[in-house]
């Protein structure tokens, strides 16, 4: 038996997810005493590296089917290499692609599924892992009774670790479905790190007033170099991108440092964010439920606050120069 780790590919390239969900898996693997193998979809740069953050062997499905995202489709070549290898433990990243294909490889593999995973296994006899439930107020225990689990790993929950050296290529052939979906048209965010992958974020809500003062938010986020993202009520009223919305309606996310602008800290969307290491909140409400979840707070008007909290940052970054 082996641990099989599913590591993305968009447009070719592996993210931070990737290397996450393989170190992940490595520890996984070594706590079970046995090999760790990488899985890629398609056409990828720099496969053998994946060797680097644990993999002993890479495993490449190429096929015409998988050029565009299917989940069907996904899920029936994950399967297949599951089963090819006589994997018992599958590992993917949480991420909108994870989500969308992990029930699909359960059902397929008849297999134990937990999602949003944020640990290593705190056993594997029998093999148990933990996740955030309850809105993140409660910690809750898994414990696998099927003979094949498959795990999804929460972004930013386990750091790469390069551990080891390139490793061997191996392609391998799979007859899959025919994809009954037909992309018409793919729009990407380009020039931003994703918001699942960031490691620090600078949220605004309906404190901002207007859509016309995000300049100030923006600018924070490049200094810190940071991604931005918003409350749903911001979202919804379109002053930001709905790629950009956080909570329990939209990307739930764990980064290294969340900054919480003139936001509330309504229930729903400290869902999405009380995963993080530190919490900072700006808000002129001393009131605010975000303050109860704060690592540091800041009660004041955001308007006088972030633009000197700007300046200080710029600043500070060039006398560290």
């Amino acid at each position: 038996m082996s641990v099989l780790v599913y590591a993305e590919s968009p447009m070719g390239k592996f993210k931070k997810a990737a290397y996450e969900a393989l170190s992940y898996g490595k520890k996984v693997a070594e706590a079970l005493q046995t090999d760790c193998f990488a899985l890629v979809l398609g056409n990828a740069d720099n496969a053998a590296d994946l060797g680097l953050f644990g993999a002993q062997k890479v495993i490449q499905i190429k096929n015409a089917a998988l050029e565009s995202f299917d989940a069907a489709v996904y899920a029936a070549a994950i399967s297949e290499a599951v089963k090819s290898i006589g994997a018992d433990t599958v590992v993917l990243s949480h991420s909108s692609t994870g989500k969308a294909i992990a029930g699909r490889i359960a059902v397929r593999l008849g297999a134990g599924l937990v999602s949003g995973v944020n640990s290593l296994p705190t056993s594997v006899q029998p093999f148990s892992v933990q996740k955030s439930v309850f809105s993140g107020k409660a910690i809750a225990e898994y414990s696998f009774e099927t003979s094949i689990r498959v795990i999804s790993l929460l972004g930013n929950a386990f750091p790469p670790q390069k551990t080891g050296a390139p490793a061997p290529v191996e392609t391998m052939e799979v007859v899959l479905p025919a994809s009954k979906v037909k992309v018409l048209e793919t729009k990407r965010v380009e020039g931003t790190v994703p918001l699942p992958e960031a490691e620090i974020v600078v949220s605004a809500g309906r404190g901002m007033k207007d859509p016309s003062n995000w300049g100030m938010i923006e600018e924070m986020a490049k200094i810190l170099g940071a991604t931005t993202a918003c409350s749903r009520p911001v979202a919804d009223a379109h002053w930001r991108p709905h790629h950009e919305h956080v909570g329990q309606t939209g990307l739930a996310i764990r980064p290294n440092l969340y900054i919480a602008i003139g936001i509330s800290g309504a229930i729903q969307h400290l869902a999405g964010v009380n995963n993080s290491k530190v919490i900072v909140v700006i808000n002129k409400d001393p009131e605010a439920p975000f303050f109860k979840a704060a690592d540091y707070g800041v009660v004041g008007d955001l308007f006088e606050i972030v633009p000197k909290l700007n300046e200080a940052l710029k600043q500070f970054k060039a006398s560290a120069h």
